[in-house]
């Protein structure tokens, strides 16, 4: 059953903490997984954080420290020495130790590193503290088996049984040369049924074997994983020796920070930023798109002040001017985020022209049935004929146009390497503002001097 944090469970643990009661409050944490006990330490003060930390088991408290929120991490490692956490470094594979060191500023960095008994241990996380964290290379454990291609199959078995011991989950074993070189992967099943006089190279499989280079970056990494639908790849480098392998779980968070910052992007927050960070950063990261919203909305007065005789004689036109802007701002979000979030997902096929027209039919269904509710409501409620064909024609054409807007330029900024993220936000909204101010009061222009 999944565990669920309250105000009671809360006060109860604080009193056992305050009390220093170990055995008790090792009792009541038995059953939870590390994640819970992860959420459960965020809601505390570092000191009591401390004490929950050291009252449980080794290994399952170096867990926990990995699923902390990165501030609580933080100020608890502020209270151990760099012996402390090279003890908690001790139990975990190499990825998440590099991860917490790499928050240590440098002089810490190396005195935990000098700490760690283990000098193959301390060598893997010192490698894996030079690669980009956003890359397959800061993604990657080292911890994982592999054979060698000139192996028996009962040298195969021993060395599978030795290097499983040091990794908790066994996904894959790899088959490498002399030179470390990766040759293919070596399903169990196919080891458990061979015969005893099989070569290792014919049971092996190579054509399936799918690999990425420690320098591709995280979301290419996902992307691969989610399209050969793996739980695991290896990593090579430059010459295909095998260097590390990634898990699904660190691929889910890489997904997961994604998805975060195309959300903050659409909604116009320039960096990666948390509810919890500094007011200062909190206002850097909304001001630039507020600025240019702002601008946006200069620009947008401008238009109307060009038509200002338009509505001094036909004052009525401006019952609908923020309906049209609205409109032409939320189809051009619809047909942006659709594309974009195609090319998150790698769904987005074809060519501009195609994507384009496919677009263009959508919008104009739209358009039309929109146009047709408004038209009937117009003339209704209104006196004015002219008027009503006015916004109803505008209206079309605005949904029309944004809809293209919206495709197009998440496509373009998507071919420059531009994140296509940004053009769901305030950008779409504001642009599409303008122009449907633009339209309408032109085919407005038009038309009154028609009908």
């Amino acid at each position: 059953m999944a565990f669920t944090l309250t105000k009671e469970f809360l006060e109860e643990l604080k009193f056992l903490v305050e009390s220093r009661d170990t055995g008790r409050l090792q009792e009541f944490l038995a059953e939870l997984h590390p994640t819970d006990l992860a959420e459960i330490i965020d809601q505390l003060n570092r000191e009591q954080a401390a004490y929950i930390l050291t009252s449980l088991n080794e290994e399952i408290s170096a867990e926990v420290v990995t699923f902390l929120d990165e501030e609580t991490r933080e100020k608890f490692m502020e209270l151990l020495s760099a012996k402390e956490i090279a003890e908690v470094i001790d139990n975990l594979d190499s990825d998440d130790a590099a991860d917490i060191i790499s928050e240590l500023p440098e002089e810490k960095q190396r005195e935990v590193l000098s700490e760690i008994e283990d000098y193959e241990q301390a060598k893997d996380i010192a490698d894996l503290l030079n690669y980009d964290e956003e890359s397959a290379g800061g993604l990657m454990a080292k911890e994982l088996v592999k054979v060698n291609l000139n192996s028996s199959l009962i040298q195969c078995v021993r060395e599978i049984r030795k290097q499983a011991e040091e990794i908790d989950d066994l996904f894959a074993v790899y088959v490498v040369d002399d030179r470390d070189v990766l040759l293919g992967l070596l399903p169990i099943k196919n080891l458990l049924l061979a015969p005893s006089h099989a070569k290792l190279d014919d049971i092996i499989v190579k054509d399936e074997l799918v690999s990425v280079n420690v320098s591709e970056k995280g979301e290419k990494v996902a992307e691969i994983m989610r399209k050969y639908d793996l739980v695991v790849l290896p990593v090579v480098d430059g010459l295909g020796r095998l260097m590390g392998r990634i898990t699904i779980d660190d691929v889910v968070d890489v997904m997961q920070e994604e998805a975060e910052k195309d959300y903050q992007l659409a909604s116009g927050i320039s960096e990666d930023v948390d509810s919890d960070d500094k007011i200062w950063i909190l206002s850097r990261a909304r001001l630039p798109w507020m600025i240019i919203g702002l601008l946006g909305g200069i620009v947008g007065s401008r238009v109307i002040a060009l038509y200002e005789s338009e509505l001094q004689i036909h004052p009525e036109m401006a019952y609908f001017m923020t309906l049209i802007a609205a409109m032409g701002g939320n189809a051009g979000v619809q047909s942006s985020a659709i594309v974009v979030q195609g090319l998150a997902g790698g769904a987005i096929a074809g060519n501009l022209l195609r994507r384009l027209t496919k677009e263009f039919s959508v919008a104009l269904i739209g358009g039309f049935v929109c146009a047709a509710i408004l038209l009937g409501y117009s003339l209704i409620f209104t006196d004015s004929f002219s008027l009503s064909i006015t916004v109803a024609i505008s209206l079309i054409s605005v949904i029309v146009l944004a809809s293209i807007l919206g495709t197009f330029i998440p496509l373009m900024l998507d071919r420059f390497k531009i994140d296509p993220a940004l053009a769901t936000g305030p950008f779409i909204t504001t642009s599409n503002d303008i122009i449907g101010l633009f339209v309408y009061f032109s085919i407005g222009r038009l038309l009154y001097g028609v009908f």
